[in-house]
């Protein structure tokens, strides 16, 4: 039983190379901390939640609860941040929410580019059509872990495609065919996240977009993932009920990781041998 669900959320994520935290109270970010770790994150979790607890005057008793970026992402990033956020809701006896790491890219980085607040919502008037966010992750050759995010004109965030690996190619196609589809239905498309390897595909949505006609500006945004996108996205599932199985919340890992990849091919030349 969990010893209590008000007071602050603590949320991290070390899905990506970057670890990202925050504490998040009564709708205010009591402090945040991104440090790359170039995937090292075994090594620095518990610290580096520690400090930011000691710097925020945060207390294990005080936490309300504990959010974590769930994936998908780095297979042993993931992993890391899943196996310690349980230990300490375990521990603690805490409410443990897992968010999409991709939606927190999806949610962070589009309130960042419209100015608007996390947690707030467009102002009201300001016009029709819903914004499509499209977060994405490098997955290698030439594939992104991405999903489909929509916040309509009246601030209702939803998700729209899930969470998985695809090629990016493809994945251009198919946005500007549904965009099409929907002429003047979306105002915007957003491509944020990792676009170092992808940005001339995400260039090609923009030139498709524009072809077609169908009213949709393809906007592009690198970000990085936000401790604080997490904590937002987790205090409001806590106050959904939406609340994981502390012993059975796993990462969502969408494809196995390259070295089990390569032991099944493996293992499955020699049962043929």
């Amino acid at each position: 039983m969990t010893e209590r669900m008000d007071g602050p959320v603590l949320a991290f994520d070390t899905s990506t190379a970057a670890f990202a935290a925050a504490i998040l109270d009564k709708g205010r970010i009591l402090g945040d901390m991104q440090s790359l770790a170039e995937r090292n994150h075994s090594v620095h979790v518990i610290t580096h939640i520690k400090q930011l607890m000691e710097q925020c005057g945060v207390t294990s008793k005080d936490v309300g609860a504990i959010a974590v970026g769930s994936g998908p992402g780095s297979y042993t990033g993931m992993r890391i941040a899943v196996a310690a956020a349980k230990t300490l809701a375990w521990v603690w006896g805490k409410p443990l929410i897992g968010v999409s790491s991709l939606e927190a890219i999806a949610y962070g980085g589009w309130h960042q580019a419209s100015g608007i607040p996390l947690g707030a919502a467009p102002a009201s008037g300001a016009g029709t059509g819903e914004d499509w966010v499209l977060p994405i992750m490098d997955a290698r050759r030439g594939q992104v872990y991405t999903g489909g995010y929509a916040m309509s004109a009246d601030g209702e965030w939803s998700g729209f495609a899930a969470d998985g690996v695809r090629l990016m190619h493809d994945w251009v196609d198919r946005i500007a065919g549904e965009a099409e589809r929907q002429q003047g239905q979306v105002k915007r498309i957003w491509v944020i996240g990792d676009l170092a390897l992808h940005r001339e595909e995400a260039e090609r949505l923009q030139a498709l977009c524009r072809e077609n006609q169908s009213g949709a500006e393809v906007q592009l945004l690198s970000y990085e993932l936000e401790g604080r996108a997490v904590a937002w996205l987790g205090a409001e599932r806590l106050l959904k009920g939406e609340i994981a199985d502390t012993h059975g919340l796993t990462p969502n890992y969408t494809q196995l990781a390259e070295a089990e990849v390569n032991l099944r091919a493996k293992q499955q030349g020699e049962a043929k041998s």
